[in-house]
């Protein structure tokens, strides 16, 4: 009958990806003529991807794509650092590694530089002289103007690049649905962006971004594979070395989905019938060998005579050990005793107090005793050698007592020996390969609804889609209305089965009675940054002139580092004057004396002069400040 056939188990094994190193490409023709080509760099927290703005042939999509983390050891040169795929398994050096963002806003211009190294020189171009491409490079929303100085000192001083454009990957993976789509690219929607180690809500109103209202959750993939982590090892507290944060991330990616009803899903799992169907049994790399197994006769005979050969190899080291402290002690009281012997009575009496020993007689008494042991050591340890060869097989096939193994011992050295169960115990079946599998049942969903419930981990914060009400509550209907009209889901954390229905029903709970809404997400979530940002590229290439979008080597000069050329993907450039505090002069000693009523009188009157002036600048510098 089908209903007593029994469920087929799931049994998976861990892939755990080994990388190669990246291979040194060659500049293609087309990368210089008529002019170069630009460089588009997908700096991603987790993953860096880097191509030509090229629509031909190969050229079209990313020729490297590497994990955004250097391992370098302290006090190491700098040549040997290792980048991305170069590391072939990130566990071991998991300690080493270095990453240049804190979140997803880069901070260490370091590891950056080294990262911008390995790309070009990955792309064939010798950064020695110069790069001659300009560069289009995502970064954070409402990214800081520091880190955007820093960034643009680097490529333009370091590099010297002719033109660089800043963008928003998750607008660039907006813009390139769009022009995929057909829609203008001046269109309202908002942006559900998840990645690495964090997520975003990008409102987009007539084709830009509304930094006002962007909102930014702590939750994202590196969260998720922490939590998972941590269940696992709660669960399987034998495995912890095996359960690694890379298979972690491994599962996440290639077994975990989410639920479009969290509770309903988890009230399923209460089922054996949907347990034993949907559970993944994921396999630990194991060995065959069972320690304390079935051994065999030959097997078990070969360790006993190894055990009385160990035992034989103990006894004699240590009555050899025993005979020389012995002897070596017994010289040491016949030297004392030729004290006597030639009258030295005063070096003797010493020497007495020195052994802590009353007389002669006490010390003729030691030295028999020591003589007598030392000729009972050397007999026990002649009698020894002339028995060790001795064994027969006979006695090692031998049922082996308890006594058997303390009689191989001298008395003076007794050893504590392994108990050894007797061949006739029955030994119970263990599956060595169930033992290493790792039961992976509710964490599937669990992980991923942290998303939508922080809670879960500690996090006290708004989940994806609360989030997601308050912005939406900061826009009059109408705008509301145009925004839910186009929802756009991207990152690659955004890439669980199942995540557009849960958006959906979400979206369907929180809008009001028949309001239309219409969720979407990309063909590519991973890469759809990358090449909506090489779309850009194509249709927007830098000029001689101030073209939209790129920031010339003579505006970076002109206009400072933080400055940014706005265009449909980037991000809003609100410019900051910090007024800089006028250095103090030091006072003269001649106006602290009172000297006479004239200067006095003088000082007084140039005061006030001076007090507009003071507080205008002390305003400047607390708007600034505020």
């Amino acid at each position: 009958m089908a209903s007593t056939e029994r469920p087929v188990c799931q049994i998976f094994s861990f892939q755990d990806f080994k990388t190669s190193p990246d291979p040194t490409l060659e500049l293609p023709a087309q990368g210089l003529t008529p002019t170069p080509v630009p460089i588009v760099i997908d700096n991603g927290s987790f993953q860096t991807r880097a191509g030509w703005a090229t629509a031909a042939g190969e050229l079209d999509s990313p020729r490297l794509l590497f994990r955004s983390v250097a391992a370098r050891s302290r006090g190491a040169a700098r040549s040997e650092t290792q980048i991305g795929n170069d590391i072939p398994n990130l566990e071991p050096l998991r300690w080493l590694l270095k990453s240049q963002f804190d979140r997803n806003v880069v901070v260490n211009f370091e590891i950056q530089e080294l990262i911008f190294d390995h790309v070009f020189s990955r792309l064939g171009i010798s950064s020695e002289a110069g790069v001659e491409h300009p560069v289009v490079l995502t970064e954070a929303p409402c990214n800081p103007l520091h880190c955007r100085q820093m960034m643009s000192e680097l490529l333009f001083e370091c590099y010297r690049v002719p033109h660089v454009s800043y963008g928003v990957d998750g607008l660039y993976s907006f813009y390139h649905s769009n022009a995929h789509s057909g829609v203008h690219p001046a269109h309202t929607g908002i942006v559900l962006s998840s990645g690495y180690h964090c997520s975003h809500i990008l409102p987009i109103i007539n084709g830009r971004l509304d930094a006002v209202n962007c909102k930014r959750v702590n939750v994202a993939g590196s969260q998720a594979a922490s939590y998972l982590q941590r269940l696992l090892h709660l669960k399987y507290p034998g495995h912890l070395a095996a359960i690694t944060l890379s298979r972690m991330e491994e599962l996440l990616h290639e077994h975990s989905y989410t639920a479009v009803d969290y509770h309903e899903e988890l009230e399923k799992w209460r089922s054996p019938a949907f347990y034993e169907r949907e559970v993944h049994r994921m396999q630990l790399p194991f060995s065959g060998k069972v320690p304390g197994g079935c051994v065999s006769v030959e097997e078990r005979q070969e360790r006993r005579a190894q055990q009385l050969r160990r035992l034989q190899e103990i006894n004699a080291r240590r009555r050899e050990e025993k005979l020389q402290q012995d002897q070596e002690r017994l010289d040491r009281l016949m030297a004392v005793q030729e004290l006597l012997d030639d009258g030295l009575l005063d070096h003797f009496h010493k020497r007495l107090v020195e052994l802590n020993m009353d007389s002669a007689e006490e010390l003729q008494s030691y030295i028999n005793k020591l003589q007598l042991a030392v000729e009972q050591s050397r007999q026990k340890l002649l009698h020894s050698d002339g028995a060790e060869g001795k064994i027969e097989v006979s006695e090692l096939e031998q049922p082996m007592d308890e006594g058997d193994g303390v009689a191989l011992m001298d008395p003076d050295f007794p050893e504590d020996t392994l108990p050894e169960k007797p061949a006739n115990v029955v030994q119970p079946m263990f599956s060595v390969a169930e033992y290493h599998q790792l039961f992976v049942g509710t964490e599937r969903l669990r992980c991923p609804e942290i998303m939508f419930q922080p809670s879960l981990t500690g996090e006290d914060q708004m989940g994806l889609m609360e989030t997601l009400q308050y912005v939406l509550a900061r826009y009059t209907p109408e705008q509301q209305e145009a925004l839910v009209s186009n929802v756009f889901l991207t990152g690659g954390n955004m890439q669980y089965p199942g995540m557009k229905e849960r958006v959906e029903r979400e979206l369907l709970a929180m809008r009001p009675f028949q309001s239309q809404f219409k969720v979407t997400m990309a063909s590519q979530p991973a890469l759809g940054a990358w090449y909506g940002a090489r779309d850009w590229a194509l249709e927007h290439p830098p000029g001689a002139g101030a073209a939209e979008g790129w920031i010339s080597r003579q505006e970076y000069e002109e206009k400072g580092g933080e400055y940014l050329s706005e265009h449909c993907a980037s991000n809003v450039f609100v410019p900051m004057k910090i007024v800089k505090p006028l250095p103090a002069r030091p006072a003269e000693p001649s106006m602290t004396t009172a000297v006479s009523t004239g200067a006095s009188t003088t000082v007084s009157t140039l005061t006030p002069a001076l007090a507009p002036f003071c507080s205008t600048v002390a305003a400047d510098v607390s708007m600034v400040t505020s």
